[in-house]
């Protein structure tokens, strides 16, 4: 798993690149509570994850995004999910993930 960040107007936009799965959990985890606590949100930002380049996704990468959830809701970021491949949105979808973090 690689991730590699982009900001565009008040969002920064995290790609991820390959399987979002058991063994690369903790390092997703990990390099986005960094990214919580390393910048300085204000209120009405937004971390929009950009899944277009996820191959694989299993529910351990569903409960680094509803931890995640949990960790940017109390900083009062909104997280956002964006271009999930087709296998990856059943499992979201599946998960209810969506109505948590929307779908742009």
């Amino acid at each position: 798993m690689e991730i590699k960040y982009v900001t565009k107007n008040n969002a920064l936009i995290a790609k991820l690149y390959g399987d979002l799965d058991e063994y690369s959990a903790e390092y997703v985890r990990m390099s986005l509570d960094k990214i919580l606590s390393d910048m300085s949100f204000v209120g009405g930002a937004s971390l929009i994850l950009d899944f277009s380049h996820v191959t694989f996704m299993d529910s351990t990468g569903i409960g680094v995004l509803i931890g995640r959830y949990k960790k940017y809701e109390k900083k009062q970021v909104e997280i956002k999910i964006s271009s999930p491949p087709a296998q990856v949105d059943r499992i979201m979808k599946m998960a209810g993930i969506y109505r948590l973090m929307p779908l742009v």
